[in-house]
């Protein structure tokens, strides 16, 4: 009940702080390229209760959903923007609407796609006992996944057979040694971690525009 109520209170003073980030983001993807400005996906639920996230839309229109479920960094189905989105992690920020709804918590393991879930079945038996989650452990080790996986020829195969395993790995440790302390934690780390990383792209920016 108290991390319910921690999840229901955070996420609307969140929702409600960066309400003007969102109506920006969503002009610029109004005017970047045509579509909606939410992406909607299922994805797999505590006790395997399916739902769809929320995510602000990177993809262009006739190209999303074609493919491979994995996106890598280099996928030419993201738009300019929402490579940006992508980068600084402000697509993930409407899954604070998921969050309230009670279908996440703001930390858990990452929810995913029915299909991969069904090969790693024993391993999501025990991670979904909990709700999935913005952030873990998990997701701070693999904060720069797409650019990883690019590196690799077979994207999904790289994807299955290494990282989902230690993602997996990661996300069972949170599971078993879950507490408060450790959500608030892991929340700060995140937030540290997305502003570097935002810093870091947005300097990299400044110098391809330089030259």
């Amino acid at each position: 009940m108290g991390k319910r109520l921690f999840d229901i209170f955070f996420s609307s003073l969140g929702l409600l702080i960066l309400s003007p980030l969102y109506t920006a983001v969503a002009l610029l993807l109004k005017r970047d390229s045509e579509g909606p400005v939410f992406f909607r996906q299922e994805r797999m639920g505590r006790n395997f209760k399916p739902f769809r996230i929320y995510k602000f839309r990177t993809m262009t229109v006739c190209q999303e959903g074609m493919g491979p479920l994995i996106t890598v960094a280099n996928d030419t189905r993201i738009t300019r923007f929402g490579r940006f989105l992508r980068r600084s992690k402000i697509d993930e920020l409407p899954q604070l609407l998921n969050v309230l709804k009670g279908e996440m918590s703001l930390v858990g393991p990452r929810p995913e796609v029915k299909k991969y879930v069904q090969l790693f079945r024993p391993e999501y038996e025990k991670l979904l006992t909990v709700r999935p989650g913005i952030t873990d452990f998990a997701s701070l080790r693999y904060s720069e996944e797409e650019g990883l996986l690019a590196l690799s020829e077979n994207w999904e195969e790289e994807y299955l057979k290494k990282i989902l395993p230690q993602k997996i790995r990661l996300s069972l440790r949170y599971v078993e040694k879950r507490t408060m302390f450790t959500d608030v934690t892991l929340i700060v780390k995140t937030i540290l971690k997305t502003s570097q990383t935002r810093s870091r792209w947005e300097g990299e920016l400044y110098e391809r525009n330089s030259c």
